[in-house]
């Protein structure tokens, strides 16, 4: 039963990182670049960290279902992801600036409060 939950997990988590991905790439684009930290766009263009980003989700996302054998590792990944994106998860709460409905400051800090459940998600559904 466990197992199954866990899987089921897996699975809604990467459908998730796939459809946050896509969004990346396409539609979204605007939205995503506002979380981009000030620091990184001074050495990178935002829309290639956006596009960038959105790979990676897809690509991890899509690891979860087909590389069922490498599922911790791909776990541990994912999370080390969630932790990575924080920061630009921080600045937009910090600067205030909207982005995906997130238009006050409660908004933006219960996103923030969300974060560490990804990264709890994606180590507790890739476990064995």
């Amino acid at each position: 039963m466990l197992e199954t939950l866990r899987t089921l997990s897996r699975w809604l988590l990467a459908a998730g990182m796939i459809f946050a991905g896509i969004s990346h790439l396409f539609w979204a684009r605007r939205e995503f670049q506002n979380q981009v930290p000030d620091a990184v766009s001074e050495i990178l263009d935002k829309d290639a960290v956006v596009v960038a980003s959105g790979a990676v989700e897809v690509m991890l996302g899509a690891s979860l279902v087909v590389l069922p054998g490498s599922r911790r590792t791909i776990g541990a990944i994912l999370a080390a992801f969630f932790v990575a994106v924080f920061p630009g998860n921080i600045e937009q709460w910090l600067r205030r600036r909207d982005g995906f409905g997130l238009d006050t400051d409660r908004k933006r800090l219960v996103r923030l409060v969300f974060q560490p459940v990804l990264v709890a998600w994606a180590l507790w559904s890739t476990r064995r």
